[in-house]
């Protein structure tokens, strides 16, 4: 199980506030990325085949056992009202002193490994969220421990308790609110297509995408969507156990479908065009094709049970969000994203059942 405690410089305001800092070159990135991918620093839980079949297996299991009603989702976005009291999960996580958040390490501007940080800290706008959430709690936004979780064990990493919450480019949808809670929403996204810029016969999410390999992170958004559409997509790995690593259509984190894409084994990525436009800063051979064809909304996971928790996210996504061009939210949102995701106002609407 790995753990990054990130040590931090006494005094001032946090994260985006203090601490804006900048890339020092999109090649270094794209160089650190392609590293990280290929090295695979330790996750907390291990991504063995066998470790994702059980996740899988864990998911469905739980989704038979506790059906939804049709009635039971008719909002996703919905959340509990925001509170301030305390609870038996936030006592807990006071007196352990730490509040254990499960993030990505590879994705550039959501959360990221620096290279060019000293102790090579975890950065971007998911980060200063959790931050945030850590300050409100413990009344210090340092004391938090970040664990990589990938995108296809975020669900199993709450559920086993091995973090509190999990502030990871999380889409909030009916089925995962069979297996976890959520926040209300704190960023809008959709699904697009990532493409070379040398293949122009790549158009977006259509019938360009016949006979075309395409790369999806497992327990994504984006498989479950080629599922039902796939314009004659090849996206599913070979289930006789006869795929060779290179061949592998659906990867742990989304990051290696980048990879995938600039070593040619794949032909396109379909993934968020949040993470995408992480990419395309990455690496200028890549572009975005088409338009969205989703519309997705991000929230913070917590255990399913963890009221008290969920209640608290909540009422720090009220002060997070208030303060319109001066809101921690669109400090954050102008630091990381604004350059790859120009032309957002401010966050989603607050939503509450």
């Amino acid at each position: 199980m790995t753990s990054t405690d990130r040590p931090r410089r006494s005094g001032g305001r946090f994260r985006a506030f203090t601490r804006l800092r900048g890339w020092g070159g999109v090649s270094a990135m794209g160089a650190a990325c392609v590293v990280t991918a290929a090295l695979t620093l330790l996750p907390l839980l291990h991504t063995s085949r066998e470790a994702v079949e059980q996740a899988e297996q864990s998911a469905g299991s739980l989704a038979t056992a506790v059906p939804a009603k049709a009635d039971e989702c008719v909002n996703p976005e919905a959340s509990l009202p925001p509170s301030g009291a305390d609870g038996p999960t936030i006592a807990k996580i006071k007196a352990r002193g730490r509040l254990w958040v499960g993030v990505d390490q590879n994705s550039y501007q959501w959360g990221y490994r620096d290279p060019a940080s000293p102790n090579g800290s975890i950065e971007g706008f998911d980060i200063d969220l959790a931050h945030a959430i850590a300050a409100d709690i413990l009344g210090d936004p340092n004391k938090i421990t970040f664990r990589a979780i990938p995108t296809n064990l975020r669900v199993q990493a709450l559920q086993n308790g091995s973090v509190d919450i999990v502030v990871r480019t999380m889409t909030i949808n009916c089925e995962r609110k069979k297996q976890v809670a959520f926040s209300t929403a704190y960023f809008q996204a959709g699904q697009q297509v990532l493409a070379p810029k040398s293949d122009p016969s790549i158009k977006g999410y259509d019938a360009s995408l016949a006979g075309k390999r395409v790369c999806t992170a497992q327990g994504s958004t984006a498989y479950d969507q080629l599922v039902k559409k796939s314009y004659g997509a090849i996206f599913k790995d070979p289930h006789d156990g006869t795929a060779r690593d290179e061949d592998q259509l659906t990867v742990p984190n989304q990051l290696d479908c980048l990879v995938r894409l600039q070593l040619g084994e794949v032909d396109a990525v379909v993934t968020d065009n949040a993470l995408a436009a992480g990419q395309v800063a990455q690496d200028p051979a890549v572009q975005l094709r088409g338009k969205p064809f989703t519309t997705e909304y991000y929230g913070v996971a917590v255990k399913l049970g963890n009221d008290d928790l969920v209640r608290r996210v909540n009422q720090v996504l009220v002060g997070y969000r208030a303060g319109g061009t001066a809101s921690p939210w669109m400090v954050s949102y102008r630091h990381w994203l604004k350059a790859g995701l120009p032309g957002i106002t401010g966050p989603p609407a607050a939503k509450y059942e």
